[in-house]
């Protein structure tokens, strides 16, 4: 890591723009696609606030986690590290079990299984995983894989949305988006009668990337070279130019006026990035969605969206009502996305896996190649995806339901977490405000409401 006492000057906005991308591309394939649609199909609209307020969550833990990276260098992993040497630990379990579960794998293969009947849908669902590994394994730079893929599934996938939502949708259906978003339902308020808590907090927990996931917006912003991370390694292909060596741990810059006005352009700079990429394409997102769900699928068809089964029966509607083109596309267009959210939480997933594995290991002066222990994770995370699909443990929205539960508890404590850490290890000044402080301290108690309620359903 090359020294230094100063923040590096921070770029234009169009030049940061690119590590939201990744996160968002983690959250369209699970809330945006599957969850949110499917409360919005079985119950109206009503819910819409709850996603409104957990992508809201979600920005303020994310940019969080970014304020520390900005001013550390390191990733918040780095950081736990050294508030608890166990703390690696809980990362390492957190994210490994939840992330296992292919969920979006299986969904995805689901689909294609109704697109192409004959098909072997366990065939299919193997061979995703598997080319989730190849993908991100032969490109150059995970960074820059990541990035390229999910800008394109989201340039690709947005469009199809929008024209879909317009030529679908009614006055009236816009008018119950409205009232949606402030708790107002088919005669009810903020939640329906006999409403699955499950579902809800499911959906809440994936109103956004999810889990552990959030906190890997570090890595992100640490490999575009944002803020201090500018003089820190980054993992490189298992086939690119590795450094036998990895630098885990960076340091911060002296506390000048300079570096207090740098540092007031980067932290505008990723809040906008943040804001237009991930708080605003993935809550317009979701109500499209959610919409597009309401209107084809909500009321007389309510009996039959059990599982993932309301996803084709909008295609069937679709067909109907436009031309059959774009009810395949739509099909089409969900298995690109569910697929890019696998390759995402794969490759997010193993990041925290094996840096936390190497940072619990980690002795002084230890040198350790970090893009081997990233691909054992991966690989790892793949095999064990396919030993639980072979089980006949497959029915994708039960799956996926499954994982978003485990990551709303884990979600719930890196509120926790990012806020000892930047209040352990940043100055005074660069450190949040009250507004932020109470909303993170909200959303802990938000979770913990729901996951209690959710224990006492069952």
């Amino acid at each position: 890591m090359i020294k230094t006492n100063n923040l590096p000057t921070p770029p234009t906005l169009w030049k940061t723009i690119g590590p939201s991308f990744i996160l968002l591309g983690l959250a369209l394939g699970s809330g945006e696609l599957i969850l949110w649609p499917y409360l919005a199909a079985r119950y109206g609209l009503g819910l819409l606030w709850g996603a409104a307020v957990g992508v809201l969550f979600q920005f303020v833990l994310n940019t969080e986690a970014m304020r520390y990276t900005l001013y550390q260098g390191e990733s918040v992993f780095a950081g736990f590290r050294k508030l608890h040497k166990w703390l690696p630990i809980w990362f390492i379990f957190s994210t490994f079990i939840p992330f296992a579960i292919p969920g979006f794998s299986s969904a995805a293969a689901n689909i294609v299984a109704q697109l192409i009947p004959g098909i072997s849908e366990t065939a299919v669902a193997v061979g995703l995983l598997l080319l989730t590994g190849v993908l991100l394994t032969v490109g150059k730079s995970l960074y820059k894989t990541m990035e390229h893929l999910q800008k394109t599934i989201i340039f690709l996938g947005l469009p199809l949305i929008v024209i879909l939502t317009f030529w679908l949708t009614s006055l009236h259906d816009w008018s119950q988006v409205a009232r949606g978003l402030i708790g107002i339902g088919e005669g009810w308020n903020f939640f329906p009668p006999a409403v699955a808590i499950t579902a809800f907090l499911s959906a809440f927990a994936y109103a956004g990337a999810g889990g552990n996931l959030n906190l890997a917006q570090s890595y992100y912003i640490k490999e575009k070279g944002f803020g201090m991370g500018r003089y820190m390694d980054k993992i490189s292909s298992l086939f690119g130019k590795s450094k036998k060596s990895y630098e885990f741990f960076g340091h911060s810059f002296a506390d000048t006026k300079l570096n207090r006005r740098r540092w007031q352009a980067w932290w505008q700079l990723v809040n906008r990035e943040h804001l237009i990429v991930f708080f605003s394409l993935g809550l317009i997102t979701i109500v499209l969605l959610s919409l597009l769900a309401y209107t084809t699928v909500f009321g007389s068809h309510q009996q039959v969206v059990e599982g993932i089964s309301f996803i084709y029966l909008q295609a069937q509607i679709i067909n109907q009502q436009t031309i059959p083109f774009f009810g395949t596309a739509f099909l089409v267009m969900a298995t690109l996305m569910l697929f890019g959210t696998q390759v995402g939480v794969m490759e997010s997933s193993a990041r925290i896996i094996s840096e936390n594995m190497a940072l619990f290991k980690l002795k002084p002066n230890e040198q350790i190649n970090l893009s081997k222990w990233f691909y054992a994770s991966l690989w790892g995370q793949i095999i064990l995806g396919i030993i639980i699909y072979s089980f006949g443990i497959k029915e994708p929205r039960f799956l996926i339901t499954l994982s978003a539960i485990l990551n709303a508890a884990a979600m719930m404590l890196s509120f926790v977490f990012v806020s000892m850490l930047n209040k352990r290890y940043l100055r005074p000044w660069y450190r949040s405000g009250k507004l932020r402080q109470t909303i993170m301290g909200t959303a802990v108690l938000f979770f913990l409401y729901f996951l209690v309620l959710t224990i006492l359903e069952r």
